[in-house]
């Protein structure tokens, strides 16, 4: 599907502020492309495990939207997608200031979409793979 990068960016931004969970977390969108979405959010005192590191919580959470979002970049406007499965392998502890997802499509279809995303922690300027998500995306009506 070809739509205009600003109709497409608006279009994931829209729904994006919508979704109070990211709100609540602090993630914003950073970056938006076809089949691909980036988020970012902090690792917030509200966000933490017990050992200070950020909580796997957040690192599913903005995996999971990267991922989804990336997916309802490549449909319509009449099309929503919702997480149908997502298995997430966490590798290391979400150590530093921001945790980074990205996410993006292996697989478009119709009926399923094969997303996966991978998450970083940001310290010090250097980024850590903390996460890889695998997952499918089912498309819905809007």
């Amino acid at each position: 599907m070809n739509i205009p990068d600003d109709t497409l960016t608006r279009r994931i931004e829209t729904s994006f502020a919508r979704q109070t969970m990211m709100a609540t977390l602090g993630a914003t969108l950073a970056d938006i492309r076809p089949g691909a979405v980036t988020i970012h959010a902090p690792i917030l005192p509200g966000t933490m495990q017990q050992q200070g590191f950020g909580h796997a919580g957040l690192t599913f959470s903005i995996g999971d939207s990267a991922a989804g979002y990336a997916a309802l970049t490549l449909l319509d406007d009449t099309t929503e997608v919702v997480t149908a499965e997502i298995k997430v392998n966490l590798l290391a502890p979400a150590r530093g200031e921001l945790l980074i997802a990205r996410g993006k499509v292996v697989k478009p279809g119709r009926r399923l979409v094969v997303v996966t995303s991978e998450v970083f922690a940001r310290a010090n300027g250097s980024e850590t793979l903390i996460a890889l998500l695998q997952g499918t995306m089912v498309p819905v009506p809007a």
